[in-house]
């Protein structure tokens, strides 16, 4: 099932409990997919896409939760909150520190790395192989902490 159809289900099952958080979540990831296949022309979204949709989505949250909280508007903040752990939910499971630091040591080994001259080749390869995984900050941040 893709995941449009996922997120329709996800409405209305958060109509039915009448979670308004949910439901304004969802119907953003909704229409976000919805903005990217006018954009295609009708063209089916790859998973890829949904993905980066999704993750750029909890980035705009994390982005306005930090802003929130920085004004001291924990009432705003704690909405962003709720949203970021409804979309985070349609996310393949996370890396965590340990297993992003294997996979990149794989990464590295494979392109044959040495230094942090060679970060944007092993930067190229780990974004493509751990997309939806792990955020490109983290991957990042590994990259440059294992080739220093």
């Amino acid at each position: 099932m893709s995941l449009e159809n996922t997120i329709s289900d996800a409405i209305k099952t958060a109509m039915r409990e009448k979670d308004k958080v949910a439901l304004d979540a969802l119907r953003a990831v909704k229409s976000q997919i919805l903005l990217l296949k006018t954009e295609a022309k009708g063209a089916e979204v790859s998973p890829e896409q949904e993905i980066a949709i999704l993750q750029r989505m909890i980035k705009q949250r994390k982005d306005s939760y930090d802003q929130f909280t920085a004004q001291n508007r924990s009432d705003l903040a704690e909405v962003e909150s709720a949203q970021m752990k409804v979309i985070e939910k349609f996310l393949p499971a996370q890396l965590s520190a340990e297993e992003l630091e294997t996979e990149m040591k794989k990464i590295i080994v494979e392109t044959g790395a040495e230094s942090a001259k060679d970060l944007g080749k092993v930067m190229g390869i780990a974004s493509k192989a751990l997309a939806g995984k792990s955020d490109g900050k983290s991957i990042s941040e590994m990259a440059k902490k294992l080739l220093s």
